[in-house]
């Protein structure tokens, strides 16, 4: 099948699929013509490449899941890279919801305007309070 054709089954756009073969995540085969041949396990391919990035899992973190595919030790590397990643989401669910207490308290601060320093940018990043406060 063309890149069209892969891409409207991929539901992803001709132009990620091309980049995901720049960058060796994707190799289809080539016509005689010289033209991109999409087979089945190429869109599968693409699906769980979409999934992954769509996960936050980063380009490079796919390459190695998809280097384990038919690997006898799929399993094992695939479940470290997913404790991982669940372990990363729960610091940021943390985080969130440390915001989200420091936010609700300062909502409940009606009319008082915020000190200079205002617990919300002692909640932030270090590289994220640079940028909110005024120089």
């Amino acid at each position: 099948m063309n890149i069209g054709e892969a891409a409207r089954r991929s539901g992803l756009p001709p132009k990620t699929i091309r980049y995901y073969e720049e960058v060796g995540l994707l190799a289809p085969a080539r016509a005689a013509n010289g033209y991109r041949d999409y087979a089945e396990r190429d869109v599968h391919i693409l699906r769980f490449l979409q999934r992954l990035r769509s996960l936050g899992f980063t380009t490079d973190e796919a390459r190695r899941l998809l280097a384990l595919y038919g690997s006898s030790s799929c399993g094992s590397e695939a479940n470290r890279h997913v404790h991982r990643r669940l372990a990363e989401i729960d610091g940021k669910i943390e985080q969130l919801h440390s915001l989200k207490r420091t936010l609700a308290a300062l909502a409940e601060r009606e009319g008082n305007e915020p000190a200079p320093d205002c617990p919300v940018l002692e909640d932030m990043p270090e590289h994220a309070v640079r940028i909110a406060r005024p120089a």
